[in-house]
């Protein structure tokens, strides 16, 4: 697969739940090691997320990430969960976005004391920028009655360690304070998740929402009930941007598709070389001595001629499978996207229009690296749209 969904990973079931409820028909993928995602749809979009769990602390953090990218090369890795608030400027229930990750317990000791080692990884640019964008539109979050006041999204530094603190006054609270007092949120898996990342070169976002101060209040009546409502903050705000992401993913596909387009209608020509000699041609232009030939879009006017068109595109898919230029796993991946657009089609209902265009603009989204494929999809999504 490539560059066609967003992975999103939770530390705990209960992270793991507030997005899940927001995917639709999610289906099993199981990781040849026992890993197990879930893929689905965002509701009401064509963003495609893969969700798993990665359990607590950094290490298990970073296994689970480097897994999921390896499986699904997906555009970015969205890491959604609760953390403690180590100030007053994040309240509780409050959504804090990572601009860059500490991690904390990197030291050395010393007859004098612990001094600290400090590792950090800063938010990529374009992440970072989305996010503010997200922000100041302030349209993310789910609003349900009987809430309160909405939640806000905060910008800084989060600080992830190896064990969890919840004590203002104990002597890591001290030190934590003295060497990473820029830090927002403290939590356990963000330096794992973006390690990884790191490594394998995929853009990381580390979501929080505030469920407690780390003062000694976890497991307690209050912290019982902010978890779940910072947790479905966190999922409300990393899903819009997953859906944001996929949306610029998109639009960089079809460019490129336009300019490849653009690129074949000055290269695809028939020379005309028999002088003083009468040609006919159908062309879409003629220059000097050359013809250009521009190849008409297919003419789909019901949902018979639709699903026609796809029955035309598996043998394009076939082809490219058979070449070796399609690997085996995004073939089969495509086969069943173009299987669901191909039965929604005949169907033929408004509603299923619409099924058929979602699964069409993800099969757009794995054909991604064949400007040929995607410039042929292009107006059979429009197509599928039309019949909406």
């Amino acid at each position: 697969m490539s560059n066609d969904l967003v992975v999103i990973l939770t530390a705990l079931n209960l992270e793991y739940q507030a997005v899940r409820e927001k995917l639709v028909e999610p289906r099993l993928h199981r990781h040849d090691r026992g890993t197990r995602f879930e893929v689905g749809t965002v509701r009401g979009t064509s963003c495609r997320v893969a969700l798993g769990l990665t359990s607590k602390g950094n290490h298990s953090a970073a296994v689970i990430a480097e897994r999921a990218i390896q499986e699904f090369s997906p555009v970015a890795v969205v890491f959604v969960g609760v953390a403690g608030a180590l100030w007053e400027a994040a309240r509780l229930g409050d959504v804090v976005m990572a601009t860059h990750v500490y991690a904390y317990h990197g030291g050395t000791s010393e007859d004098d004391g612990r001094k600290a080692r400090p590792r950090v990884w800063e938010a990529p640019h374009g992440i970072s920028q989305l996010g503010s964008h997200l922000a100041r539109l302030n349209d993310w979050a789910d609003g349900t009655p009987g809430q309160g006041r909405a939640p806000q999204v905060r910008f800084g530094a989060i600080a992830a360690g190896e064990v969890v603190q919840n004590s203002r006054i104990s002597a890591d609270a001290q030190w934590i304070r003295q060497h990473y007092n820029d830090a927002l949120a403290i939590e356990m898996e963000a330096a794992g998740v973006a390690q990884a990342g790191h490594l394998s070169g995929a853009p990381v976002a580390i979501i929080r929402g505030i469920s407690d101060r780390a003062d000694g209040t976890k497991g307690s009546a209050k912290d019982r009930n902010w978890q779940p409502r910072a947790a479905a903050n966190a999922a409300a705000f990393g899903i819009r941007l997953a859906v944001e992401l996929m949306g610029e993913q998109e639009q960089i596909v079809m460019d490129q598709a336009d300019k490849a387009d653009a690129a074949d209608s000055h290269t695809d020509q028939v020379s005309n070389t028999a002088h003083h000699s009468t040609v006919g041609i159908m062309a879409g232009s003629v220059r000097e001595s050359s013809v250009h030939v521009n190849a008409a879009a297919p003419k789909v006017s019901s949902p018979t001629d639709l699903a026609a068109e796809l029955d035309g595109f598996q043998g394009r898919l076939e082809r490219h499978h058979t070449e070796g230029t399609l690997d085996a796993d995004t073939y089969r991946e495509a086969l069943a996207e173009l299987g669901l657009a191909r039965q929604a089609a005949r169907e033929g209902t408004p509603e299923s229009a619409k099924k058929a265009t979602m699964a069409l603009k993800r099969l757009r989204g794995l054909v991604a690296e064949f400007p040929a494929l995607v410039a042929t999809l292009a107006p059979l999504v429009v197509a599928a749209g039309a019949l909406s």
